[in-house]
């Protein structure tokens, strides 16, 4: 490769896809630490990217514009020579850029495979047939003092952070339920924190009550914040949703209920995250306690 040119990375969309592509981008800055990356990415997810050290230029991707706009794009991105263009997204734009070398995603999805292992499987030809590395997330510094004077509420101690959302109702465990588990480990954790979109309000209000110092940041945090916030907790519990993956990213103990979906595929990647199926994938027929038992297991494993 010619020296001084960057590297480009073609990046996926939703948070936990994201957060999932995080181990290519971290072997490639181990391996070129010289050049920095730049990203092509969603505009919803490029925040996850913002304080890594390696990161060059965010090139905001909408998959909703119209062909002529993502053609001027194109063009425009053409300009810059690059010494390496990496596509997991799809097939073809790694293809259209101006790289001395191009490795792109397989045509077809591999369904039992985990998505980690099928992004980190487009270095091969770079690396070798190598284990992927956990997943990455940096900090924001002004993220980081500002989690800590948001969180200046709660006692000191071990913090649960609890997500009840997710992007549709199949995958999202009742409040309630998450009320139960709270109440059933509340001796475990000295306070509560709740996150999640606004639209996860009415959700967290179902924990007002639980025995345990609260702080609800629902609708109140942007990504960088909702990971340092998450930085801070002791252990996480959510649904199917990006805040489990950008926990796990985090090394934050881990737990993901999973009713519908595909565990296999999308569990969140990480030494310390762990996962509960609920009965004939429904949701309504998981009972807290044996979401309780999951989470005291994983808190008493060595990290």
């Amino acid at each position: 490769m010619s020296p001084g040119l960057p590297l480009i990375v073609v990046t996926l969309s939703n948070i936990g896809d994201a957060v999932m592509t995080t181990p290519v981008l971290e072997t490639l800055a181990a391996r070129f630490p010289e050049r920095r990356i730049d990203l092509l990415a969603d505009r919803r997810s490029s925040a996850l990217f913002a304080a890594a050290p390696w990161l060059g230029t965010i090139h905001h991707r909408d998959k909703r514009a119209g062909l002529a706009q993502q053609w001027r794009q194109l063009r425009e991105l053409r300009r810059q020579r690059y010494a390496l263009a990496v596509d997991l997204r799809t097939p073809v734009i790694g293809r259209l850029l101006n790289a001395e070398r191009r490795l792109t995603k397989r045509g077809r999805e591999l369904p039992d495979t985990h998505a980690v292992v099928e992004h980190f499987a487009v270095l091969e030809p770079l690396v070798g047939a190598l284990t992927p590395p956990p997943c990455r997330v940096h900090l924001d510094t002004a993220a980081i003092a500002e989690a800590a004077a948001l969180t200046r509420t709660l006692p000191v101690g071990r913090w649960l952070a609890v997500a009840p959302g997710a992007n549709w109702p199949g995958k999202r465990w009742s409040p309630a339920a998450f009320a139960a588990l709270v109440t059933r480990v509340a001796s475990h954790f000295d306070g509560l924190l709740v996150l999640g979109g606004a639209d996860d309000t009415a959700a967290a209000a179902a924990l007002a009550d639980v025995a345990l110092p609260r702080l609800d940041l629902t609708g109140r945090t942007a990504l960088p914040l909702a990971a340092a916030v998450l930085a801070r907790a002791a252990a996480f519990v959510g649904n199917d949703s990006g805040l489990g993956h950008l926990a796990a990213a985090l090394g934050v103990p881990t737990l993901t209920v999973f009713g519908p979906g595909r565990p296999v595929r999308y569990r969140p990647w990480g030494p310390r995250a762990r996962i509960v199926l609920a009965p004939g994938a429904d949701l309504a027929r998981l009972e807290p306690e044996p979401v309780a038992d999951a989470l005291l297991a994983l808190l008493e494993e060595r990290g």
